[in-house]
């Protein structure tokens, strides 16, 4: 899976004026209801059940919300980089300032735990991380995310 089967130009921003945790998944939210014609409030209330389990900062001021979403017909992912990192509540109590969310049909099992997994991987690799810190443009970050991981050179 390339994560251009999941991720839009659309679907990639840079993020200012976020307060705290609940204010960035209400963000994430709203343009994902935009860009999928879904209910702003399930997708809250869908990545708000998924937190209560346990946070979904990865650690390295990263964070994958994640949830099964009735209706969808496709993974579905939405990327932000925020200008000021969040309390996230992650592993390492790092703030978190890059946040891909991912939204999956709700029989997605596969499907889901490979964008989980392509994600997870891709945001774990240092120059990937760097190029997107260093970034503030949403089409530069869709270039980054979207490259072959062998194109990222560590600086």
């Amino acid at each position: 899976m390339d994560l251009s089967d999941i991720l839009t130009e659309e679907s990639v921003f840079y993020f200012t004026g976020i307060a705290n945790k609940d204010d960035l998944i209400a963000r994430l939210a709203s343009e994902a209801a935009k860009l999928l014609q879904r209910d702003r409030e399930a997708i809250v209330e869908t990545l708000a059940n998924r937190e209560a389990l346990g946070s979904t900062g990865l650690g390295n001021g990263i964070a994958i919300p994640h949830g099964k979403l009735p209706g969808l017909t496709r993974v579905a992912a939405i990327f932000a980089r925020l200008e000021t990192p969040v309390e996230f509540y992650a592993v390492d109590d790092q703030p978190v300032d890059l946040v891909m969310m991912l939204l999956a049909p709700t029989g997605a099992g596969a499907d889901h735990l490979k964008a989980l997994s392509r994600v997870a991987r891709l945001l774990r690799t240092e120059p990937i991380v760097d190029d997107l810190r260093r970034a503030e443009d949403p089409a530069k970050f869709y270039a980054i995310l979207t490259a072959p991981v062998a194109s990222h050179k560590a600086a």
